[in-house]
């Protein structure tokens, strides 16, 4: 490998002027996401539903010396969702190069016990949120000539247990064509 593929972090690739959007980007997996994207030069959004924690990740990362805006979003709602995304279109001038769907959420109890609204809940976090998000930021995706979507899995989704049947339901792998 040549000199001139290394980055200055000793890194092997770069995402400089790229721009990302990983929802559910303050916590756990996510918040790992925002930071290594905005690590490797990129451009980030990241949305939570706690404008505390979301403020305080922030700060944190401007500290860190990365490029990260956020908002708060709960993606239950489709008209956050859709707010989310104009958000994303001012902030990066109507393109997008990387979709990270990350936000889900869990709720254990046997699987006899789900509420309807428990389904619901789970389903629309876990997977409409995330395939809305992709129909809703296709054009800014389009716009940016060079676009990856990300959905984050879980191995819940092939091995299931008693306590979270919806959860493993949800967060089964699909391909986008």
């Amino acid at each position: 490998m040549g000199e001139a593929e290394i980055n200055s972090k000793g890194k092997r690739w770069s995402l400089n002027g790229m721009t990302a959007l990983v929802t559910g980007g303050t916590r756990g997996i996510g918040q790992a996401i925002v930071e290594e994207l905005a690590g490797l030069g990129a451009v980030v959004h990241t949305c939570s539903r706690d404008q505390i924690n979301l403020d305080s990740c922030l700060k944190v990362w401007k500290s860190m010396g990365f490029k990260v805006t956020g908002s708060v979003c709960d993606l239950l709602h489709r008209e956050q969702r859709e707010n989310l995304i104009e958000t994303v279109s001012s902030v990066f001038h109507g393109k997008l190069n990387i979709l990270v769907n990350n936000a889900g959420m869990a709720i254990h109890k046997e699987a006899i016990d789900f509420t309807a609204d428990d389904i619901s809940t789970i389903m629309v976090t876990n997977f409409e949120s995330g395939y809305n998000l992709c129909q809703l930021a296709y054009p800014l995706l389009k716009a940016s000539g060079n676009e990856s979507i990300v959905f984050n899995s879980s191995i819940l989704s092939v091995v299931a247990i008693s306590l979270s049947a919806i959860y493993s339901a949800s967060k089964g792998n699909f391909q986008l064509i």
